[in-house]
């Protein structure tokens, strides 16, 4: 294995960070992850802290050079299938007139940014 590049590494590191302090977060706060789960998938405290642990497995597999590969494809894939809860959460919320809205809103295009940063590291 070549060495790793200053940039690069951080950057891995940084979304290892990332992912794990949000799957994190389903855990200390999961009232909140809650009341964003699409109703149709049920069981929204199943779904919250499932989430939280395929996070921190992400940014777990990040950590490390030989499974980053497939922390940035695993990643990727999680950032894009937990979109719909955004997108509920945006919904539930209605028009961007306050902050917590307005972040919400924010936050939706913030989301394509991140798939692909996870995804340059799924080709390393």
């Amino acid at each position: 294995m070549s060495p790793e590049d200053a940039g690069h590494r951080r950057s891995r590191l940084g979304l290892a960070a990332l992912m794990i302090g949000a799957g994190v977060l389903h855990f200390v706060a999961p009232k909140q992850f809650d009341t964003i789960i699409p109703s149709v998938l049920g069981r929204p405290r199943f779904w919250t802290l499932s989430s939280g642990v395929v996070e921190i497995a992400c940014g777990a597999l990040l950590l490390n050079r030989q499974t980053e590969r497939v922390g940035g494809m695993a990643a990727a894939a999680t950032i894009v299938a937990v979109y719909p809860a955004n997108i509920k959460a945006a919904l539930d919320l209605g028009a961007p007139t306050n902050p917590p809205a307005i972040f919400t809103w924010l936050r939706l295009p913030m989301q394509f940014p991140l798939v692909r940063w996870a995804w340059r590291h799924a080709r390393v």
